[in-house]
């Protein structure tokens, strides 16, 4: 603890990202990131948006992009909120909608950056197992005090909730609000946006991180009601007027605009995790079903630690989480076709390298 520290400070353990590697030449699929480059839109509108005047600031409500955004969604640009990435928009949902008084409801095993957020803001929570088979416990999210969020795919299993689960979650909480994570629902599984015209209690958060290639520019936003809507804005304006930068918004509007693009890198990530699955499954793997851009996986004999660091002394990074939930478990982000050849050619090296009693590990 440190005395000059606020109390925010010191009850805060701040959320672990995955490795970065700046600097080392590896196959990273250790931060959920897209293997394929942003729509060629993206580039062009780039270049014109350089020539532009960087010397002010950005549009503060950016409606242009919320627009193209509703558009995309069909729903009304008013129903539409965009920040910083979308741990940006997380944060201020969390200081929107959640109390000091009543604890939240999440899952367990989940994205770690909900216990970190509430932590932050001195909110209470608890953390509701997962069903033995990763499923959410529809029965238990179904009962909160204070509010509920989780992620639709889940983080770090994958398994998507079917939409009338989550329908259920959210009618079943009313008067408490229920935000769903979307970051992955391009991946796989029935967005929630469908119900946001039966229930007012709904707040669904998206990324451009993932689907769209656009985690280095920071491009989140939530889909909600008009009055969920103008809660987050009272919170943003609070801290910083201004939402994302000129370049960001640039190429947030040209990558939704480009709805072809979107459709076939997708469609590829799909095909890549679909066959990588096969694989897995062919040297011994537990995989779980996965409607997101990355497998969650176990060997049944080779400790997660380890292979972990076999793979990385190999320059292949992917993610352990150390939690005793998911200690024996390892998150492994779709690469092209290539990176995942190329990964699977130094797992089937470490897997048989291993169960044969090999010393070459």
């Amino acid at each position: 603890m440190n005395e000059l520290w606020s109390e925010m400070a010191n009850r805060t353990e701040p959320y672990q990202p995955g490795e970065q590697a700046t600097g080392l030449d590896c196959i990273k699929l250790n931060t959920n990131e897209n293997p394929y480059p942003p729509s060629p839109r993206v580039f062009e509108a780039l270049q014109q948006a350089l020539s532009s005047d960087l010397r002010k600031y950005p549009e503060a409500d950016p409606q242009e992009l919320r627009q193209t955004l509703a558009d995309f969604h069909e729903v009304t640009a008013e129903q539409i909120f965009i920040g910083n990435g979308s741990d940006e928009v997380l944060a201020f949902a969390f200081m929107a909608f959640f109390s000091t008084s009543k604890p939240i409801l999440f899952p367990k095993i989940t994205y770690s950056f909900y216990p970190t957020y509430a932590a932050l803001f001195n909110i209470p929570y608890t953390c509701v197992p997962l069903c033995k088979n990763f499923t959410l416990d529809v029965e238990a999210l179904s009962k909160s005090e204070g509010g509920v969020i989780f992620p639709n795919p889940n983080a770090p299993t994958g398994i998507v909730s079917p939409l009338q689960s989550v329908e259920r979650i959210v009618k079943e909480n009313q008067g408490r609000v229920v935000i769903i994570d979307e970051a992955y629902i391009d991946f796989g599984g029935q967005s929630a946006i469908s119900l946001l015209s039966s229930f007012e209690n709904v707040l669904i958060t998206r990324t451009m991180s993932k689907s769209r290639s656009l985690a280095g520019l920071r491009i989140g936003y939530a889909i909600g009601s008009v009055s969920m809507i103008d809660a987050l804005n009272r919170i943003k304006n609070s801290f910083n007027s201004y939402t994302i930068d000129q370049l960001a918004l640039t190429a947030g509007i040209a990558s939704v605009k480009d709805e072809e693009y979107f459709k076939d890198t997708v469609q590829a990530i799909i095909r890549t995790r679909e066959q990588s699955k096969k694989v897995f499954k062919s040297i011994g793997f537990t995989v779980l079903p996965s409607a997101a851009n990355f497998l969650f996986v176990h060997h049944p004999e080779i400790p997660a630690r380890q292979l972990h660091k076999i793979l990385r002394n190999k320059q292949i990074l992917v993610r352990h989480f150390q939690k005793p939930e998911t200690e024996e478990w390892l998150r492994v982000t779709i690469g092209t076709d290539k990176e995942m050849e190329l990964f699977f050619q130094q797992l089937f090296v470490a897997v048989d390298a291993w169960t044969n009693k090999s010393t070459a590990y």
